[in-house]
């Protein structure tokens, strides 16, 4: 007889081992600021908002994913101060976070 056993970070700190579309990118399950979805991290995680549907999750980990293969390839960074694209500084101080008019959002909205 055969089970299959769950990974040990599926217990811990809300881990959703099947939302993620990469097994390199881990995706936990934090309260995230209101209005905001999910977030894809300098560390390669992603973070979703635990209250979404389990339609909008994966809705939300495919957009992030976006994100985390373009920090990957090096064309997207972040601090709390600005946003960082293809060697361009965008100040966050009145940044519409999100907007598809954004140079990373905007492909991130296209590909997902």
């Amino acid at each position: 007889m055969s089970f299959k056993q769950k990974s040990a970070l599926s217990n811990l700190f809300g881990f959703r081992e099947d939302l993620a579309e990469d097994p390199q990118t881990p995706v936990f399950l934090k309260k995230l600021d209101k209005g905001v979805a999910a977030e894809a991290n300098r560390d390669g995680t992603i973070y979703v908002d635990p209250s979404l549907s389990p339609n909008q999750m994966k809705k939300a980990v495919k957009h992030e994913m976006v994100h985390i293969n373009q920090m990957k390839r090096g064309d997207l960074s972040y601090d709390n101060n600005n946003v960082y694209w293809k060697g361009k500084i965008y100040s966050r101080d009145n940044m519409p976070e999100g907007s598809k008019q954004l140079p990373w959002e905007a492909e991130a909205y296209k590909k997902s």
